[in-house]
């Protein structure tokens, strides 16, 4: 019973992001009325209305465990979301992996072209820090300055770019499961990871007390993409939203083909309960935390 009542006070919570996040973009992205309005409209229509807001999640629900202010929590959940977004616009481009659909409806270079997708990738880029440099994440400098740190550091070449990088030239090489989990630390943890620290900055949490935190994050991080390597090796495309069974078909390797279905689910589930047990030191106030580190595992899109 505690379960289901974890599940739905998690549901509720994610869907509440998801509306706060999508309403904060909408205001932020104002239609333009003159020849840049078409690349506005490709933002929006990347940003807007798709995702799990899994990261937004973890800035706000981090941010509030300590006491830190829930509107600065969105707007860094935003610019974090918008790196997110722009990674996934750029991931696929047919320069990359040549995706069709993206959360159950055409990519952004199908919907609008390859030039347009580009730019829109890149526009959301540079709005991520625009945000994080706002007055609305707080009147600290320092506070602005570290949050800006952080995003920097987990989506550049130390952090999720330097693991797209792995992932492409993967299924030309060899990799054994600590390269994979290498590049998986890289590509999905480093955002991950950096949501729940940007929380943490954001309440003023010493470095020096973070430690268990991160380490959560690192076990959800892995956890989450073995979840996902199970999902396109054995799931249902239209519950994804996208297509599924590439990583096989281009003969990459991947938590799956390495280990077998059944041991990366029992090694998703280890670190799922690992990283709820990082937060043994906090009571209630993490539950969303918890139940977060359970539905990673068993999602099914």
């Amino acid at each position: 019973m505690a379960l289901v009542l974890a599940d739905d006070m998690l549901g509720r919570a994610l869907q509440r992001i998801q509306r706060e996040v999508d309403a904060a973009f909408d205001a932020i992205l104002p239609l333009p009325d003159d020849s840049r309005a078409k690349l506005v409209e490709a933002m929006r229509y990347a940003a807007i209305g798709g995702g799990k807001r899994v990261r937004p999640f973890l800035v706000v629900t981090v941010a509030e465990m300590y006491g830190a202010s829930h509107g600065a929590a969105i707007q860094a959940g935003c610019a974090i979301e918008a790196i997110h977004v722009y990674s996934l616009i750029h991931d696929d481009l047919p320069c990359m992996d040549d995706d069709d659909m993206r959360h159950g409806k055409p990519t952004l270079h199908k919907a609008y072209g390859e030039a347009i997708a580009v730019l829109a990738g890149d526009s959301l880029h540079a709005l991520a820090f625009d945000l994080l440099t706002s007055k609305e994440v707080g009147a600290d400098p320092f506070t602005r300055a570290e949050l800006c740190g952080a995003l920097a550091r987990a989506s550049g070449h130390n952090g999720m770019a330097g693991g797209q990088v792995m992932d492409m030239v993967a299924d030309g090489e060899n990799f054994d499961l600590r390269a994979v989990t290498r590049l998986q630390q890289l590509k999905t943890g480093a955002l991950l990871m950096a949501s729940v620290e940007m929380g943490a900055i954001l309440a003023k949490v010493p470095e020096e007390a973070r430690g268990h935190l991160r380490a959560y994050a690192r076990d959800i991080g892995l956890a989450f993409q073995i979840a996902d390597d199970l999902l396109d090796h054995e799931g249902d495309e239209a519950k994804a939203g996208k297509a599924l069974r590439k990583d096989e078909g281009q003969g990459k390797a991947t938590f799956v083909s390495l280990m077998g279905a059944e041991k990366a689910r029992e090694q998703a589930r280890a670190l799922s309960d690992q990283a709820v047990g990082h937060l043994a030191s906090h009571g209630k106030e993490a539950d969303l935390l918890r139940a977060l580190a359970r539905f990673i595992v068993e999602r099914e899109g």
